[in-house]
C-alpha cells in the first residue's frame, strides 16, 4: 500500500470523481489484491497487476447499484501552492489543471482510462494494453481519439 496506495488512490478518483468514494474503492482493491495475490503469476509486472485489478474494480463499482442511485457530497484535491510562485501564475495553472482535467473526466471511460494511465501515470502502451485487455494498435487510436476529443472540448 505504501508503495502503490497514492496511485490508485489517484486512478479511483479518476473514474468516480469523489476523494471519499476513491479512497473506499483504494481500500477494497488493496483487501482484493491481497486476497487474490496467490494468482499472481509473475508473467507481468506486479503493478501491471494491481493496476488492472483497480481498473476492473473502478468499472465495477461504476456499474454498480450503489453508483447509481447515492450521490457522494462533492470534494476534489486541493493544490498546495509554494511560497515562491506567483499567487497569479498559481491561479492561471490551477484554472487550466481544472479545465483540463474537467474535460478529460467528461470523455468516455475507454478514452479517460488510457489518457490517464498514459500521461498522469505514464505506463506504457504495451502495459496500458495489459491493463486494459485490449492491444496496442487499440490503445494508440484511443490515445489519438481522446486527444482529438479533448482538443475539441478545449477549444469551445
Amino acid at each position: 500500500m505504501d508503495r502503490y496506495g497514492q496511485e490508485i488512490l489517484q486512478l479511483a478518483y479518476s473514474y468516480v470523481n469523489s476523494v471519499a468514494v476513491a479512497e473506499d474503492l483504494t481500500q477494497e482493491i488493496f483487501i482484493k489484491c491481497y486476497k487474490n495475490l496467490y494468482k499472481y503469476s509473475g508473467r507481468s509486472k506486479f503493478r501491471t497487476w494491481l493496476w488492472q485489478i483497480a481498473i476492473n474494480h473502478c468499472k465495477d463499482f461504476l456499474k454498480s447499484w450503489y453508483n447509481k442511485n447515492i450521490i457522494p457530497a462533492t470534494d476534489y484535491f486541493p493544490n498546495h501552492i509554494s511560497e515562491k510562485e506567483n499567487i497569479e501564475e498559481a491561479v492561471i495553472q490551477h484554472e487550466e489543471d481544472h479545465e483540463l482535467m474537467s474535460a478529460v473526466m467528461k470523455l468516455p471511460t475507454k478514452y479517460k482510462e488510457v489518457i490517464y494511465l498514459f500521461y498522469y501515470e505514464e505506463l506504457l502502451i504495451k502495459d496500458i494494453a495489459l491493463v486494459t485487455k485490449t492491444g496496442t494498435n487499440t490503445v494508440k487510436t484511443r490515445l489519438r481519439r481522446a486527444k482529438s476529443l479533448l482538443k475539441e472540448m478545449l477549444e469551445e
